[in-house]
């Protein structure tokens, strides 16, 4: 197929749209454009990108490279949580307790039965906190766990999780376990320090909240928790430990890597060092949040979650109750208008959710409730909506 002028002969010229999504999230053209080249997999300039990555990783995290390294592992973010699971569960005696309130924590004790592993789900009200009172009692009872492991922020509702609560009681009556956070779609978003959180694993990836494209996600680990962890993987293609060590030594992927990714992401972090780091990007994503929810309050949408919860990664709203609002057909009329919104993901109500990250900017979140109040007059549904 030929290019004439920057195009494709046979392709429509397509409309681009704007992601409000969870992932995968749009991203800035310079960031597309990184990918228009190709290296080779053992290409010096590749093997020093992959290290600047990783270093750079690490210290957004804030610790230090002394302690903490980071792993990359081809594939999506639940590849990396898999990685983490199956390589950081002792094969002796190991046993994981889960604390999840939404789809993503479920999805662990999902990858958990898979491994055969012995572990324990608590779970807590989908549109509520992990409770530290209770996670509290759970470790008083039982200081057998080997593993804990929790999401930060739960996407399917917009709970953000109390991490560093929770890791402090687990250092304090566990202190020997693992403790594993998931920091999918908060990690970039939301200042984290491994350290004070005490994690020993956190993963998260590439096409979050640091705005690169799908291809591979990460684990952050401390070097003694993953050193200890030698043997015990029941992959070969997600054990951590030799993907690490592989990287350490050669400076390469033990498989094909994810080169055009990784040139993306290379871009997206200069980019997002230009924005003024994870400080910047915060206060980005926190005036999204705040025109999306004055617009909707004004429409008189409802949000799933009360107003304790401060998160801004993404917002759940219930469905209007009215017999003309059918989901299907306002998710397809706002896709009409280059508006890609999601459906909701938690299982006691009817609701759809907008998500605040990725390549989005205020001037965004306006565009958007404008095709809403257009899509609303069109279906028929009178604005604003009453209570």
């Amino acid at each position: 197929m030929m290019e004439t002028n920057g195009k494709l002969n046979g392709v429509a010229e397509m409309k681009e749209k704007k992601l409000f999504t969870p992932g995968p999230l749009g991203v800035s053209l310079s960031t597309k454009q990184a990918m228009l080249r190709d290296l080779g997999s053992r290409d010096t300039e590749f093997i020093h990108m992959v290290k600047y990555i990783r270093e750079q990783l690490v210290q957004l995290a804030g610790v230090s490279l002394d302690d903490y390294t980071c792993v990359p592992i081809q594939g999506s973010g639940s590849f990396a949580v898999e990685a983490v699971l199956t390589t950081s569960i002792p094969c002796n005696n190991g046993k994981l307790l889960l604390l999840e309130n939404g789809a993503y924590g479920k999805r662990m004790g999902q990858i958990a039965d898979v491994l055969g592993v012995d572990y324990k789900v608590v779970s807590f009200p989908e549109t509520s906190q992990v409770c530290i009172e209770m996670v509290q009692k759970l470790l008083q009872e039982d200081n057998s766990w080997t593993n804990v492991a929790i999401v930060h922020c739960e996407t399917s509702s917009g709970v953000i999780n109390p991490v560093e609560e929770v890791g402090k009681l687990v250092k304090e009556y566990v202190p020997d376990a693992f403790y594993i956070v998931d920091a999918m779609s908060s990690f970039g978003a939301i200042p984290l320090n491994l350290d004070t959180i005490h994690a020993d694993f956190m993963v998260s990836s590439a096409n979050k909240c640091l705005e690169g494209v799908p291809g591979f996600s990460y684990a952050i680990a401390k070097k003694t928790s993953l050193q200890k962890c030698k043997g015990w993987s029941r992959s070969l293609c997600l054990d951590l430990v030799a993907q690490w060590e592989g990287l350490e030594k050669t400076g390469q992927f033990r498989f094909t890597p994810p080169t055009h990714a990784m040139l993306a992401f290379n871009q997206a972090l200069m980019e997002l060092d230009k924005e003024g780091g994870i400080t910047g990007r915060s206060k980005r994503y926190q005036e999204n949040r705040r025109v999306l929810q004055e617009g909707m309050k004004a429409m008189g949408f409802k949000e799933l979650l009360d107003d304790s919860h401060k998160g801004y990664i993404i917002t759940s709203y219930y469905y209007p109750d009215q017999e003309k609002f059918d989901f299907k057909e306002f998710y397809t009329k706002l896709q009409s208008k280059g508006q890609v919104i999601y459906p909701g993901k938690v299982t006691k109500a009817n609701c759809f959710r907008i998500g605040n990250i990725g390549h989005l900017f205020p001037d965004d979140m306006r565009h958007l409730l404008t095709c809403i109040r257009e899509v609303c007059y069109e279906m028929g549904i009178t604005l604003p909506l009453e209570k």
